[in-house]
């Protein structure tokens, strides 16, 4: 797919038309297809991309995607309250399970991440609503000499702003590219190109859905 510009939608043989990333192989085109976008206010979910998000850095989201049921059964589902209570035989056992990525900053930044979900939680009752209070009220351009006219942003002001509220909280590997990858993939913006066959979905979805306060 080298060739492909990432402003294309392509149409597949099943006569759908998906956004260039989403056309091929069939992992991508089953999570563009049936989650990416659609708006999320589950906290295990959340939490759950929040820390796959952090083990992609430098990685595809592909390879990521292909060890997620691997990452679930390591981190008890990605329940926060049983990852805060992990400990360093935990870490060790973590660093010898060659079906996640076996990265110790990033596993020990997952368990850190766990405490501090537990203090937002704490604060706002739960951690959705805290995420959904960063839905941007209209369309946002991207940050910077490549994404300025981009129709698909990689950093927006609030994804530098909520990274940086995370920071300030305690968070680790949650960068503001980190931040809107989350945003699009949590249904917090609706970035399916205009001509996909998944964007009236997800734009329905989104008008129906209530996020929590």
């Amino acid at each position: 797919m080298t060739d492909i510009n990432k402003n294309d939608v392509l149409t597949a043989e099943d006569g759908m038309a998906r956004c260039w990333w989403g056309h091929e192989p069939l992992d991508y085109r089953i999570y563009h297809d049936e989650e990416w976008g659609r708006p999320v206010s589950d906290d295990i979910r959340l939490f759950e991309k929040m820390c796959l998000e952090g083990f992609q850095a430098g990685l595809s989201w592909l390879t990521i995607l292909r060890k997620r049921d691997n990452f679930r059964a390591a981190f008890a589902g990605f329940d926060y309250h049983k990852v805060a209570a992990f400990d360093d035989d935990d870490i060790l056992c973590l660093l010898q399970n060659p079906g996640i990525i076996r990265h110790r900053g990033k596993i020990e930044a997952t368990i850190h991440n766990a405490h501090r979900a537990l203090e937002i939680v704490d604060e706002f009752g739960s951690l959705a609503r805290y995420v959904w209070s960063w839905e941007p009220k209209s369309r946002e351009p991207g940050i910077g000499k490549n994404d300025a006219n981009a129709p698909v942003p990689s950093v927006t002001k609030t994804s530098q702003l909520l990274s940086k509220d995370l920071k300030q909280r305690g968070w680790k590997f949650f960068g503001p590219t980190t931040a809107y990858a989350f945003m699009q993939a949590m249904g917090l913006v609706n970035d399916h190109m205009q001509g996909c066959s998944i964007r009236a979905q997800v734009e329905r979805l989104r008008r129906e859905f209530t996020p929590p306060c």
